[in-house]
């Protein structure tokens, strides 16, 4: 009926899975506004501050609007939102999640159909969209489901998804290294 398996691991992949579990289950975070739970492995003062130099470097990288009128718009509508967001958070004792946030609203020349907003606050919108979004409420649609992505940390979340895979490329790397035909065995039951 059921086969068990008599795995033999040694003591340093012992420590290593015990200590892995550990992180994982100490991992576990809830996204402020929906209460879902998610993995975030990143400290967040460590992403933050990825993300900000990550930010001023694409800004050096790419050209700022020169249409004084859309700049206009696209920081007007990120304030709004900004004062919405954070007026959410106060009426829901929550504003230590945001304690961190750099807020900033750019435009760039760009004809891509994009937006996007950086854990922290730090939006870019390109020229390309601003055809699409034709007015002040398109861009705010626009714009608001970007920060709510940042605002559920689905940056952090993202992270630490790929860093698991890794995590377990490596470790299955090791396996097969160590003892391929026992890791064959494990994978074929």
């Amino acid at each position: 009926m059921y086969r068990y398996i008599n795995i033999h691991i040694s003591q340093r992949s012992f420590w290593a899975i015990l200590f892995s579990l550990l992180v994982f289950i100490t991992s576990c975070a809830t996204v402020p506004v929906t209460g879902r739970s998610q993995l975030s492995l990143i400290p967040s003062d460590s992403l933050l501050s990825m993300s900000f130099q990550q930010y001023s470097q694409f800004l050096q990288e790419n050209r700022l609007s020169s249409n004084t009128e859309q700049t206009q718009m696209v920081k007007r509508v990120g304030i709004r939102i900004q004062h919405a967001v954070e007026q959410y958070f106060q009426q829901h004792n929550m504003t230590q999640e945001l304690r961190d946030y750099q807020w900033e609203f750019n435009l760039v020349e760009s004809e891509d159909v994009n937006a996007w907003c950086m854990p922290g606050g730090k939006v870019v919108v390109y020229t390309g969209i601003l055809p699409i979004t034709q007015d002040e409420t398109g861009l705010a649609v626009v714009m608001g489901h970007e920060i709510a992505h940042a605002i559920a940390q689905h940056g952090n979340e993202r992270m630490s998804q790929a860093l698991l895979v890794e995590f377990g490329g490596l470790a299955l790397s090791e396996a097969l290294r160590s003892r391929p035909q026992r890791t064959q065995q494990l994978w074929m039951t």
